[in-house]
């Protein structure tokens, strides 16, 4: 490993200057105006896997954003190993509040920050050193699929993964789009939650009345939205749709200063639930009122509306059918609609989550390769985020093992200002799947 380890540490500065290129696109799927730049990227990283000696490349696209697709033939012998990232980012958000330019990558502290930069760019990054560690002929065989619609919820990924199945196969699917358990401390994620959301409409009146005339009998809609919605939660804040699932307890303790620290709770501000913190966060359901419509305070007006809507979402526990949670979701607004209030249902989705158990051969050689990387025993943890397309590997190729990392730490703050990964931590990915590529190589 001593070998690898130089070479790949020897390769990362003209890796980390390949990210720098990749960041400065801004790739941000959600945004129409960028479509362009989300072409931009596929195009970059098929480039780079071309440069790093794939012998077969394309860029796909069934019905959403393009895909690229590399292919390294495996040895005789050798498995298959598909790795996994994205290359569509989030939007910037107020672009005032970050400390340096979002789509220039800037080094402080040991970090580098920058939209994009962990999520999910650094995983391209990670794969694209390991690849060039073995001078475009890796031990065995590889797939590089970097997906450029992931930030969007992968609409149209299921139907890339059927047309291009014979492309895509693997035995391990390496997805690099996690986070590990601190700085310093690698981990694998075992379980990752479903998500299902609803725009539910609330109607009381069939047109607006003035507050003062009508107020007092006649129930506004905005009034009753809220109650409705503050019925989703017991006194506790727990989740009080019924029929939902949970886990069996996580084994991994969280620390409630460290999460305090993480999350900028405000003093005197409680955590919601009850419970382990990690048990809460990896595998129970949440609900957050994402949005509501409604007249803004600067518009407002002494009036009775007469109809209200808001965006629920739901994280769910990993192995609870998205589907039957949002049906349940949807019957609870139905049933506590406070004075007979109409009850509508929007645009809504629903998405399976992922037990991924850290188990097998694949695993444990998996293990040892982050282990020693990273000098200290890799943690197995739950992320209370949903990467959907795990889920779609697992039903589209069941007979494969699937390992979920990453470069993502506590403080990265994806999709937030000032997005960053620390340094070390992204030299010690690097060097570990590339590692892990040369141990799953057949022995002699």
């Amino acid at each position: 490993m001593t070998d690898l380890r130089a070479r790949v540490t020897d390769l990362l500065p003209g890796v980390l200057s390949d990210l720098a290129t990749l960041v400065a696109i801004p790739s941000v799927s959600s945004l129409p105006d960028r479509a362009g730049d989300v072409d931009r990227t596929a195009e970059a990283v098929a480039q780079y896997a071309r440069e790093a000696g794939a012998a077969d490349v394309k860029i796909v696209a069934e019905g959403g954003k393009p895909a690229v697709i590399a292919k390294w033939p495996a040895p005789e012998g050798a498995p298959t190993v598909c790795l996994y990232a994205h290359h569509d980012v989030q939007p910037t958000g107020d672009v005032s509040l970050w400390t340096s330019d979002p789509f220039a990558v800037t080094e402080r502290d040991g970090r580098l920050y920058g939209r994009g930069v962990v999520d999910d760019k650094a995983g391209i990054a990670v794969h694209l050193a390991a690849l060039r560690a073995f001078d475009g002929r890796p031990p065995v065989g590889v797939t590089l699929f970097v997906e450029g619609e992931e930030e969007i919820g992968s609409p149209s990924l299921a139907r890339l993964m059927e047309v291009h199945a014979a492309d895509l196969a693997a035995d391990v699917y390496v997805i690099c789009d996690s986070a590990n358990w601190e700085v310093g401390a690698p981990a694998f994620t075992t379980a990752l939650r479903g998500l299902s959301d609803v725009v539910v409409t609330v109607e009381t009146l069939d047109h607006a009345l003035h507050s003062g005339q009508y107020g007092g009998v006649a129930p506004d809609a905005l009034t009753s939205l809220v109650r409705l919605l503050a019925t989703l939660h017991d006194a506790d804040g727990n989740v009080a749709v019924a029929g939902l699932a949970s886990e069996p307890p996580f084994a991994l303790e969280y620390p409630e200063s460290r999460l305090r620290e993480e999350t900028g709770l405000l003093e005197g501000v409680s955590f919601i639930g009850t419970g382990p913190l990690a048990d809460r966060m990896w595998g129970r359901p949440s609900i957050t009122v994402l949005a509501i419509d409604c007249t803004r305070v600067a518009d407002a007006s002494n009036t009775l509306a007469p109809s209200a809507r808001a965006k629920v979402s739901m994280r769910l526990a990993p192995s609870q059918d998205a589907a039957a949670a949002l049906e349940a979701l949807k019957a609870h607004l139905l049933e506590h609609a406070p004075d007979g209030a109409r009850v509508s249902f929007g645009a809504q989705e629903a998405a399976g989550g992922s037990l991924v158990p850290a188990t097998g051969e694949v695993a444990e050689v998996a293990r040892t390769a982050y282990s020693e990387a990273w000098g200290v025993d890799v943690v197995e943890v739950g992320q209370g985020g949903s990467i959907p397309l795990v889920a779609m590997f697992q039903k589209a190729f069941p007979g494969a093992e699937v390992l979920v990392t990453g470069v993502v730490d506590p403080d990265s703050r994806m999709h937030g200002i000032d997005e960053s990964f620390d340094l070390g931590d992204f030299t010690n990915a690097c060097i570990a799947e590339a590692t892990l590529l040369a141990r799953l190589a057949p022995r002699d």
